[in-house]
């Protein structure tokens, strides 16, 4: 029997769902804040080290959480059909894809760590840093996936404050070993009073080890929460393949998972073409990049809570329901997004000065903040409506659209700027805002025309 639908009690769950995940994401932004404004300390050099490579971890980052959607369109489908066993099942087999996945990027990562930095056509002063960063920074790729597996698992449940309470346990400690590993031991006055802070000054690599030893406590603290889940624990389960569940996780993880790996191969294509215009627009890049994610927060916050009741309805089979939620969170979501473009638009040149002293740096990123601010409601749009065709399985349209916009707007649009025209970076992060804004576009067609919607097809199988 579907439930009556009140805005209050849906809006009050939407909130419950978002805010750990709003606040996890403030606190990881904060965390990478915190990590480029402590390396730019050390210079533009260290800084363009550090950044060289950070499209790269999009990459793999986003393959893996691609194959996680197909876990969290699943148990979160379930459990919207009171399945609760076949959620628990579903665990067991991310635990089986987390250990097959971690294994293999540990070994490819680390075996292509020295080639990847001359391939995004790294400078020679920073080859050497950045190779290192990499490699340090791969070592621990087994928890990596881990945390991002089974804290996807874990938000498909409904439980988005356990990742939330790991995510602040990792970045602590990133923040803490940072502190104690990038810089020297030196003498600090607080109140009057004169103590000596021990450091290793290992700079650049400090700030790889700190990097590798928060993944390490997150994918432990992760799993730890999954095991005990009262729901979801794999405890005693079997680990075997089971095709009754991998099939549909699959169907849906595959597509999204050449969308990420399309699309942010795209970013690795884009970077290297910004690194090829010297340390000034690396450097610019990379801070206005860790800045601009800040403003991204409230999109990807609710499109957790998208993903998640969108696959709870389609569970229940409350088509009604369905309509009002996602139109109720497209709205949320414009109204956030334009408050943070504001907020970005107003507040461009402060956030670039947090991250850097070079005023080149400064002046080039500000720049750059201020023409994607305008576009950061068309960007929310097209972020919470993945999310919901990503809770009830529709991953080949973003798929499509994402590969189409990335490569035919973003790159082709970048190659010919720069090449032909002699572009520089306010060229290229315009040929991103056009990728933003027909990505945004198209997603929004499809949603009007409802044939993402499985219960619309099924409605009409009946007739």
């Amino acid at each position: 029997m579907q439930e009556t639908f009140s805005r209050r009690a849906a809006l009050k769950t939407i909130v419950l769902l978002a805010w750990p995940t709003v606040l996890e994401q403030v606190l990881m932004t904060a965390v990478s804040y915190v990590d480029s404004a402590m390396v730019g300390r050390i210079g533009a050099r260290a800084t363009a080290a550090v950044g060289i490579t950070a499209t790269v971890n999009w990459l793999v980052g986003s393959s893996i959480s691609a194959l996680s959607i197909g876990f969290l369109a699943y148990i979160s489908k379930e459990i919207g059909a009171r399945r609760p066993e076949n959620a628990r099942r579903a665990a067991a087999q991310a635990s089986l894809v987390t250990l097959i996945v971690g294994i293999a990027a540990t070994i490819v990562s680390l075996a292509l760590s020295g080639r990847i930095p001359v391939w995004m056509r790294a400078a020679p002063d920073i080859l050497d840093d950045a190779r290192r960063y990499f490699f340090i920074t791969y070592a621990p790729m087994l928890f990596r996936t881990a945390s991002i597996m089974f804290g996807t698992c874990l938000r498909a449940a409904g439980d988005t404050r356990t990742p939330l309470r790991v995510n602040l346990m990792m970045n602590l400690v990133n923040v803490a070993f940072n502190f104690l590993l990038i810089y020297p031991g030196r003498t600090a006055s607080l109140l009057g009073t004169r103590a000596f802070i021990p450091g290793a000054g290992l700079g650049v690599t400090g700030a790889a080890l700190a990097t590798a030893l928060s993944f390490v406590v997150g994918g432990a603290g992760m799993a730890m929460a999954l095991l005990r889940h009262p729901l979801l624990s794999p405890r005693g389960l079997s680990l075997k393949p089971n095709g009754e569940i991998l099939r549909p996780c699959l169907r849906v993880a595959l597509p999204c998972g050449l969308q990420r790996f399309g699309t942010n191969f795209g970013f690795v294509i884009f970077a290297s073409m910004i690194n090829s215009l010297g340390t000034v627009a690396t450097a610019a890049h990379s801070i206005a990049n860790t800045a601009e994610s800040a403003f991204y927060i409230p999109g990807y916050g609710m499109q957790t809570a998208a993903a998640t009741l969108a696959g709870n309805c389609y569970g229940a089979k409350d088509q009604a329901r369905m309509k009002r939620l996602t139109r109720m969170l497209i709205a949320l979501e414009v109204a956030l997004m334009l408050l943070s473009g504001a907020a970005l638009l107003l507040g461009a040149e402060a956030l670039m000065g947090v991250f850097t002293r070079d005023e080149q740096v400064i002046a080039l990123g500000a720049r750059v903040l201020r023409m994607v601010a305008v576009s950061e409601p068309i960007y929310g749009v097209a972020v919470i409506l993945e999310g919901i065709f990503q809770g009830v399985g529709d991953t080949r349209s973003a798929f499509i659209f994402n590969i189409l916009c990335m490569w035919g707007v973003r790159i082709l649009g970048t190659w010919v700027a720069l090449t032909f025209f002699g572009g520089g970076l306010t060229a290229a992060w315009g040929c991103m805002i056009a990728h933003n804004a027909l990505l945004g576009a198209l997603l929004t067609m499809r949603y009007l025309r409802g044939r993402w919607n499985p219960l619309n097809r099924e409605a009409a199988d009946a007739l």
